[in-house]
């Protein structure tokens, strides 16, 4: 990410994983095709559709994290992170309505951590 609004991750690559007793081939997780700034944007888009619909007092803990959200590389050491988990906890709190919120900010950080 940088703080012109434009997204970015490293390398994209394949996860696999094989366990438990006689665990015979691998099931492959692949990213190839995810877009990161489609997937950036989407929380955005996510969280600014979240915030008409929830109260004056998670409205404003949304606007604060949409606020760093947007400063992308720009945000401080750490606030980037916290800022979408902020996000995600108030999806959570507000139930299905908050689903797609949740499920954005789960699709970042899984490109986040790959």
């Amino acid at each position: 990410m940088t703080g012109n609004g434009e997204f970015h991750i490293g390398s994209m690559r394949d996860f696999y994983n094989a366990s438990g007793d006689g665990a015979v081939g691998r099931i492959e997780y692949h990213q190839q095709g995810t877009d990161p700034q489609a997937v950036y944007e989407a929380v955005i888009r996510a969280i600014e559709t979240l915030r008409s619909q929830v109260s004056v007092e998670d409205r404003e803990v949304l606007d604060a994290s949409l606020e760093t959200i947007r400063q992308g590389d720009g945000a401080p050491p750490g606030a980037f992170r916290r800022a979408l988990g902020t996000a995600a906890g108030v999806a959570a709190l507000v139930g299905e309505v908050g689903a797609p919120v949740a499920e954005a900010v789960r699709q970042l950080l899984a490109l986040l951590s790959g």
